[in-house]
């Protein structure tokens, strides 16, 4: 009844922020999202939530995240979830993988990207174009 509640953790909450003037050296693990405005090197950067890389902040390592949000400057590779977005302050050097891909005008972005969606979203096109090229023909058939 008085026993402590459990609490749920919540990925969308920014629970962990790395400030201007901080640098960490080596991978670095989040249960919730991050706020990077200052520097990480390492291997990885791991968060069950989102990732946002501030203004002034510098990733240089492979980032994992649901949306990754860029407007500093990451050199790595990119595991986005759902969405990632570069905005107009933003550099991204490597290679990505995500849902959904946002540049804005004057971001930059160099390396390869892969979709999550686009295999699925190219044979889900082939299929309903299949299925609509048969059903002409019926079509064609059954008026002769």
């Amino acid at each position: 009844m008085f026993g402590k509640k459990k609490s749920k953790e919540n990925p969308t909450r920014v629970e962990t922020v790395i400030g201007k003037g901080t640098s960490i050296n080596g991978d670095l693990y989040c249960k919730g999202s991050l706020r990077v405005e200052g520097k990480i090197e390492g291997g990885e950067v791991v968060a069950a939530g989102d990732v946002f890389v501030g203004q002034g902040g510098r990733i240089v390592a492979n980032i994992k995240g649901r949306n990754v949000i860029i407007a500093g400057d990451v050199r790595g590779d990119v595991d986005a979830k759902e969405k990632l977005e570069i905005v107009p302050t933003g550099v991204l050097i490597g290679d990505i993988v995500m849902s959904t891909l946002v540049i804005e005008d004057g971001a930059t972005f160099k390396g390869k990207s892969e979709s999550r969606k686009g295999t699925e979203t190219q044979s889900s096109l082939i299929a309903k174009e299949s299925a609509a090229a048969t059903k002409e023909e019926e079509k064609g058939n059954k008026n002769k």
